[in-house]
């Protein structure tokens, strides 16, 4: 792992000419509008089966059924990309999640919703790899930073426009997966029009969850974390809504504020942690998640204006856990740990991405759709115990050794730096 590792480093310092920032933006526009598609069906689905008079326990064996599908792209990735390319690969997946939209518009079953979502997941996961793998490889370390900055923020605005869009459509009919199918199949122009040079051929990055266990417990404790909060919170809030009685409006204004809070919160949370240890910044955000989940409690189903502000802090909190363990576990990890550390915690993030929801699917049948605001609230008392005992029990890397914060969204799955073959192999 060393050797590929160094190999991809030589690569960029003594390969070719930085890329034009035309050809950079071709994939993150195509990622753009990708989110603008996937934001609609979030909302649409959840919706769509309230109408329907479906029991919210489909929604939730729904999510679970992506998250299930995201763990496997996980996995199944590397060796796809390595089969086909970087420029291909993208199409393939994009035409799998415009495959499964079209699944969804085929009539309201919900088993066969279950799979198609579970093929978009698989899709979304697998084409985060390939487009920040495909970004870290065309741009310079020196602009490395501001360009994935720009990528999570435009994903994440594509998707807030992709809530909102749920208020216009008439949710008895296909509009919605129509659109989905449409901004989909115009995110493949830009990619399969780039001049953007492809990476050569990965190695499948290895998941090594010990190995990135050793390197910081925190990091993948938090990676965990945020795989369950994220998928609870931004998958059952319209089902919770939803069951609630609030409107199709009401959810999509809902769900389109809560990006908000990650775009709000993420930059002076990651201000501070540049200057401090980490770890007390860390257990901030799960100590405001905690509040704010018992808020979302204390106000359920009440106005619907409080209720946004709630939420926006909550989801802001929760999502930047996500980027500040991420920064957190590479001040720990030298160079050659990169890789591994970067697979294992994608891993550890899907991982727990597909188990929560199938616990809070299984609670909410018993205890009503309302039972993921306690399971989240379970989630970020418990990490913020135990990061409270690592810095007890563990020295602080010095804030003079540590990286830049980056912003992030768990919306948006942690960056995969695939590993390459060295020259010799190509």
């Amino acid at each position: 792992m060393a050797t590929l590792a160094n190999a991809k480093t030589d690569r960029d310092d003594h390969g070719a000419p930085p890329a034009p920032v035309i050809a950079i933006a071709s994939v993150v526009v195509s990622m753009a509008l990708i989110a603008v598609g996937n934001g609609l069906m979030f909302a649409y689905i959840p919706v769509r089966l309230g109408v329907e008079h479906f029991d919210p326990t489909w929604a939730g064996l729904i999510i679970t059924g992506l998250s299930a599908g995201g763990l496997a792209g996980c996995i199944l990735t590397g060796p796809l990309v390595r089969r086909v390319g970087h420029a291909r690969a993208f199409m393939v997946l994009s035409a799998l999640i415009a495959l499964s939209n079209a699944a969804i518009g085929a009539g309201t079953y919900p088993l066969l919703w279950i799979a198609a979502r579970a093929l978009y997941g698989f899709a979304i996961c697998g084409l985060f790899i390939v487009a920040q793998s495909w970004l870290n490889d065309a741009v310079a370390n020196a602009i490395r930073g501001r360009v994935m900055a720009v990528f999570y923020v435009a994903y994440v605005a594509g998707l807030g426009v992709g809530y909102a869009l749920l208020a216009a459509v008439d949710i008895a009919s296909a509009q919605a997966p129509l659109i989905g199918i449409a901004f989909t199949a115009v995110s493949i122009l830009p990619v399969g029009m780039t001049r953007l040079a492809q990476p050569p051929p990965p190695c499948a990055a290895s998941v090594a969850l010990g190995r990135a266990w050793r390197i910081s417990p925190v990091g993948v404790a938090g990676m965990l974390a945020v795989g369950g909060l994220s998928m609870a919170i931004s998958g059952f809030a319209p089902i919770h809504a939803t069951a609630k009685g609030y409107s199709q409006a009401d959810v999509a204004l809902l769900l389109s504020a809560m990006p908000v809070g990650t775009l709000i919160l993420q930059i002076p949370l990651g201000w501070i942690s540049d200057r401090t240890d980490r770890r007390y910044v860390l257990a901030g955000a799960a100590a405001l998640a905690i509040v704010a989940g018992l808020l979302a409690i204390g106000f359920d189903g009440g106005v619907l204006a409080v209720l946004v502000v709630i939420y926006v802090i909550w989801d802001g909190a929760s999502e930047s856990i996500y980027s500040l363990a991420s920064a957190h576990a590479a001040d720990r990890a030298g160079k050659d740990d990169m890789v591994a550390l970067s697979s294992s915690l994608l891993f550890a993030w899907s991982l727990a991405g597909f188990i929560v929801p199938g616990i809070v699917t299984a609670l909410s049948a018993v205890y009503g759709t309302q039972a993921f605001i306690y399971v989240a609230i379970v989630i970020a008392t418990g990490f913020c115990l135990f990061v409270l005992w690592r810095v007890t029990t563990t020295r602080a890397v010095p804030a003079t050794e540590t990286g830049s914060f980056a912003p992030m969204s768990a919306q948006a799955p942690l960056p995969v730096e695939l590993a390459y073959a060295p020259e010799e192999q190509r």
